[in-house]
């Protein structure tokens, strides 16, 4: 019997062997080998300090959400306790870049502000999106008083645009969560012979991951006689240079010619941990950071605008995984704005959604549809996820490209397995959960050997009865997957990542500034309105807006500047947008309640028309470009 407290993923990965599971792309993250413990997102009520004595990490989260770490063989008895109401696995999370940095350009070149062919200046990127109008002349915004919360890959906190003038740290607090406290503490005391410094590193309050910095910290870092010694004190890097970029075009200070959006605002930073150098950050670790950012802000007493630059495709797309619902209840914390990409997954062909059993206008059992999916040669692990009304029942079939075939039972739940061209297939047939009315239908594919099978494999999808027939494909992130893995006849709508896709966050597409064209990578949105899955069955759209994209100038990890393609990029421009609305609404007294919701409707009113988008809002950039000026009520 299925554990009905417990998602599919996770009821799937504790019935597959290890062994198997750690072929699998999805399967073993959250999983740790060498204790045997799960990293657990718990929807909860009560109070959860009983699960202490059963040798459980608890880390309370806001909102009644936690993160457990559970000894694998107590997960159902964990889930079984009336506290706890639902029980989901950690996913990987994607940066939301399109390419690294290009053609970088040092501190002392001169060329911050300019323009060179098609590369945009930070200047032009501001003018398009009405920011000049509100920060050069009256009423001169800077994002004074607000945070800028950055959850991201980390920051050069030495670069000079998140510096005071005075040459001390605009960053409040910076937790790393890949640092452990223990070893950078030991480190520290042997290196240097301080204890008294040694036993300030610690994780925030409340968890129990990572080093937590604090503003003089990384003063007393930055005022060290080397660098050598300013790393000493806080060993913080920001090696992929993401998360740098992202707080530049924010909030970054003015220096060389060059400024972010809100460059007078307090800055927050996370660094997102990683199971190790080459694996990629999770939701469990995003979870914690936001409750860590929204309530050091609350204890400041500021108003925050957080900014999220990253996403997956694993998911209904409909707001109801504990992901979405967390950060849904998070932009209800405070006074908060928190910004999400759309992703990149807009040209990756990894989505594919159709009608089966319409013929005529008229859904008629026995009518069928196809959907093609070719797998590149060396492909090592693959998923497949199909979503489809509970309401409907399909009779499916898997081909494989040799013509093996598997039949699904029409009615059938939990857990099958087969084995076909030396791939194992492993299928989780799943039922509705109390926060979704979607039904998933989640394929695993395994080489027995080192490589899936190559070549066509096909899903045949033979209504039976129903009342929608609609279903919808996603395969992983087009990071993990090889180019030529694909969907032969891919649909570009609703390849929104998530957690962009939570109702209360602001989600942002990206454009091109220089031209007024939409960013075909930028992920879309819901467009049908017959759609029955999702937000739009209530009339919402997704994305809110779109902001510059595309080669966007910002500040590298060398001390200088690079290009940047991606909604990771455009996302920040929003976030330092909305820092400006609440320094004028909050700070100034204009708006006290100018956050949430209220911050996002004055952003989609705002919002101008770009050329080509002629019927707004839509799937590509909802209501349009991001312009401060329009989105302000007196000017």
């Amino acid at each position: 019997m299925e554990n009905q407290k417990l998602e599919n993923l996770l009821n799937l990965a504790l019935e597959t062997p290890e062994a198997l599971r750690e072929k699998s792309l999805n399967l073993n993250v959250g999983y740790e080998a060498a204790s045997r413990t799960w990293e657990l997102i718990v929807k909860y009520n009560g109070n959860l300090s009983a699960l202490a004595a059963m040798g459980i990490g608890v880390e309370e989260l806001l909102a009644g959400y936690a993160v457990l770490t559970v000894p694998e063989e107590f997960v159902d008895e964990v889930a079984e306790l009336p506290e706890i109401e639902y029980v989901e696995k950690p996913k990987r999370l994607f940066f939301a870049v399109d390419n690294l940095p290009m053609n970088p350009f040092p501190a002392d070149s001169g060329f911050a502000g300019g323009i060179s062919g098609d590369y945009h200046s930070m200047e032009q990127a501001k003018e398009a999106s009405c920011i000049l109008p509100v920060t050069v002349r009256e009423p001169y915004l800077d994002g004074g008083g607000v945070v800028v919360g950055v959850v991201d890959s980390g920051i050069d906190y030495t670069n000079r645009h998140f510096r005071n003038a005075d040459g001390t740290s605009r960053i409040l607090y910076l937790w790393d969560q890949t640092l452990p406290w223990e070893e950078t503490a030991a480190r520290n005391e042997m290196e240097t012979g301080e204890t008294a410094r040694a036993a300030e590193r610690r994780p925030p309050e409340g968890f129990l991951l990572g080093t937590e910095f604090d503003k003089a910290q990384i003063d007393a870092a930055l005022a060290a006689d080397s660098p050598a010694e300013g790393f000493l004190v806080v060993p913080s890097r920001d090696v992929s240079g993401h998360g740098t970029a992202v707080a530049g075009i924010a909030a970054g200070s003015s220096a060389g010619g060059y400024e972010g959006v809100a460059p007078k605002s307090y800055l927050i930073v996370v660094k997102l941990g990683a199971a190790d150098p080459d694996s990629f950050p999770r939701t469990t670790e995003l979870m914690r950071a936001v409750t860590y950012v929204v309530k050091k802000a609350q204890q400041l007493g500021l108003p925050l605008a957080l900014n999220l630059s990253f996403g997956n495709t694993y998911g209904a797309h409909n707001g109801s995984s504990l992901l979405e619902r967390f950060l849904d209840n998070a932009s209800e914390v405070g006074r908060t704005v928190i910004c999400v990409g759309s992703g990149n997954e807009g040209a990756s062909a990894g989505h594919l959604q159709g009608n089966t059993g319409l013929a005529g206008g008229r859904l008629l059992a026995g009518a069928d549809s196809y959907a093609e999916l070719a797998v590149a040669a060396y492909e090592t692990a693959l998923n497949v996820q199909l979503w489809k009304n509970y309401a409907d029942r399909y009779r499916i079939t898997l081909r494989s490209p040799g013509g093996e075939e598997i039949l699904l039972p029409e009615n059938g739940f939990g857990k099958l397995s087969f084995v076909v061209e030396q791939t194992v297939i492993l299928v989780y047939m799943g039922e509705p959960t109390p926060y979704s009315v979607a039904q998933e239908i989640y394929f695993d594919f395994i080489p027995q050997r080192e490589y899936i099978a190559p070549g066509v494999w096909t899903f045949q999808i033979e209504f039976v009865s129903g009342v929608t027939g609609q279903y919808y494909f996603y395969l992983p992130n087009e990071r993990v997957r090889n180019a030529g893995t694909r969907f032969f006849s891919p649909s570009p709508q609703v390849t929104l990542t998530i957690p962009s896709t939570a109702q209360k966050v602001v989600t942002v597409a990206a454009y091109d500034s220089v031209y007024e064209a939409y960013a075909d990578f930028s992920g879309r949105g819901y467009r049908y309105p017959e759609r029955t899955m999702g937000p739009t069955a209530s009339g919402a759209v997704k994305p809110d807006l779109a902001a510059p994209g595309v080669n966007i100038l910002a500040p590298d990890t060398f001390g200088g500047y690079g290009y940047f393609t991606g909604t990771s990029f455009a996302t920040p421009f929003v976030t330092g947008a909305a820092a400006l609305l609440m320094q004028w609404g909050i700070g100034r007294g204009n708006d006290l309640f100018l956050y949430g919701e209220k911050v996002k409707a004055y952003l989609r009113r705002g919002a101008r028309a770009l050329r080509g988008e002629s019927e707004l809002p839509n799937e590509r950039v909802g209501y349009g470009a991001l312009c401060v000026e329009a989105s302000l009520p007196a000017l």
